[in-house]
């Protein structure tokens, strides 16, 4: 019998030559590679990287008590902080041992956001990812994002977010009934809005994407819900090649989700696909007119992919935003007051006329701005080279991993001025001198497709509260801002409200 153990021993030998190459040489020529440039960082450690001082500075900012300013950056990004202080607004990083490049130039993250040359890609997600978003336009590349963009545009297009400003107005209207049941005979009422924004916001987006079905889309976001709390703790750590196939308990939670989540959207698209209604599941379901003269149409499971990323994407971004808009105005009276002004002198005391009205809340739009600069929802951004490129004067190897740490582009006294933890919308009153200065719904060709949607519902819920009530801040609000997957308030938003007597 033939003997193989020196064969075993063989391929042994290569396995373990190839893991020492990948985790020792090539991040030590890489780091090499950079420092020649004259770029620095806090240097690698085999296998793990810097993950053990990421974590250990996530965990340090936390315990910090922070008094209510809008100097985030050390609790949101704590590693970005403590590394652009030490050396530089570029440095090197790493992820186990996968190289990261911090970039804060607006002239370098325009030219990384706009390419079309497709030197820049977004990074691949952790695999156990996608049981949360699915397979949808967020992770796509080349032709098959291009089909899914182009479509999701024409659902989510201007005319049809119009027409659902009538179901917008009813579910804020809803929520501010509920808080008046709240107050009862109360002068003022405590709110915690972070929650009831969630709230709002599943019960919008379930409205106009399933319609008369929009009980059942609630209840696809508690499965998101839960599904994220698997996610964010998958996220943390390098991902084991094979890890996913694994029935360990919480690989087995995801998969029953997953499971749960797909079903119930498959039920919807089977239960409206010969209904006539106007809503965003209708609107994928239909076929469009391609550039070749052709017809594209989304697959069942296309679907069911893009409504994971549109909803819970839609969700997240809605009702953080309107957190803290109203936290900002709660503290900042004057601003309140300005608004209200406005408000009261464009649509009056009657709901229904915000509908047309919403382009002549010049100020309203102006904090929203606001807001997204010193609160913006994603906190920074990734793209990886595809290839070795000259990025500004830097030499990048291909695969090398970019942070665009928009928090800290947006808090930029160079850009922004010796006031740029300040709370001033008037700064937006004039157009912003850079592209790249200010984007907290992306650059580029990849630009949040649910910009408009966003904006629309912000403004509605802002001008209707603002109509009906003055708030402020109540003194068991934590200013704890935190980046779980979108910058939010640790401790929920605790605001007082007082009816308006006209």
């Amino acid at each position: 019998m033939m003997n193989l153990e020196p064969f075993v021993a063989v391929v042994l030998a290569l396995y373990l030559l190839k893991f020492l190459y990948s985790v020792l040489w090539v991040p030590w020529k890489i780091q090499c590679h950079f420092q020649k440039q004259g770029i620095d960082g806090p240097g690698y450690r085999p296998i793990f990287g810097n993950m053990s001082e990421t974590r250990r500075l996530h965990i340090e900012a936390k315990s910090e008590a922070t008094p209510f300013e809008h100097d985030i950056l050390k609790r949101v990004l704590p590693f970005y902080h403590r590394w652009s202080c030490m050396y530089g607004k570029t440095f090197l990083c790493w992820f186990g041992s996968t190289p990261r490049l911090a970039i804060s130039d607006p002239d370098m993250i325009k030219e990384v956001l706009v390419n079309k040359g497709g030197e820049y890609e977004r990074v691949p997600y952790n695999p156990l990812a996608k049981l949360l978003f699915g397979k949808g336009l967020v992770g796509l590349k080349g032709d098959q994002w291009t089909i899914h963009r182009r479509m999701i545009r024409m659902a989510l297009n201007m005319e049809l977010v119009k027409g659902w400003v009538p179901d917008i107005v009813e579910s804020v209207t809803k929520m501010l009934e509920k808080w008046e049941d709240q107050r009862g005979e109360q002068d003022e009422v405590e709110i915690d809005v972070h929650r009831e924004f969630h709230d709002l916001s599943a019960e919008f987006i379930s409205r106009t994407a399933f319609g008369s079905s929009y009980e059942e889309g609630k209840h696809i976001f508690k499965l998101q819900d839960q599904q994220l709390h698997l996610f964010l703790q998958a996220n943390m750590n390098v991902y084991i090649p094979g890890f996913r196939y694994l029935p360990t308990k919480k690989n087995r939670g995801r998969w029953r989700l997953d499971k749960e989540t797909h079903e119930s959207v498959r039920k919807l698209i089977e239960t409206k696909r010969n209904m006539r209604e106007r809503n965003l599941l209708s609107s994928l379901m239909s076929s469009y007119k391609n550039e070749v003269g052709g017809e594209d149409k989304l697959g069942d499971e296309e679907i069911i992919d893009e409504c994971k990323s549109i909803y819970f994407g839609g969700k997240e971004t809605s009702a953080n935003l309107l957190t803290w808009a109203l936290l900002l105005l709660a503290k900042h009276q004057e601003w309140q007051s300005k608004a209200r002004e406005e408000v009261l002198r464009v649509i009056g005391h009657d709901p229904l006329l915000v509908a047309d009205s919403l382009n002549d809340l010049k100020i309203v739009s102006m904090i929203i701005n606001e807001t997204l600069r010193l609160y913006t929802p994603a906190a920074m951004l990734m793209r990886r080279t595809t290839k070795n490129v000259k990025l500004g004067s830097i030499e990048v190897p291909a695969k090398t991993q970019l942070i665009m740490a928009l928090t800290s582009l947006h808090h930029d006294s160079e850009i922004w001025g010796e006031d740029c933890h300040k709370f001033n919308p008037m700064r937006f009153s004039e157009p912003q001198k850079h592209l790249a200065a200010f984007f907290a719904f992306g650059l580029g060709p990849r630009i949040c497709v649910g910009k408009n949607l966003a904006i629309a519902e912000a403004k509605i819920t802002l001008a209707l509260i603002i109509q009906r009530y003055t708030f402020m801040v109540s003194p068991s609000y934590r200013h704890a801002p935190t980046l779980v997957i979108s910058v939010q308030p640790e401790y929920g938003a605790q605001i007082l409200f007082r009816r308006i007597s006209y």
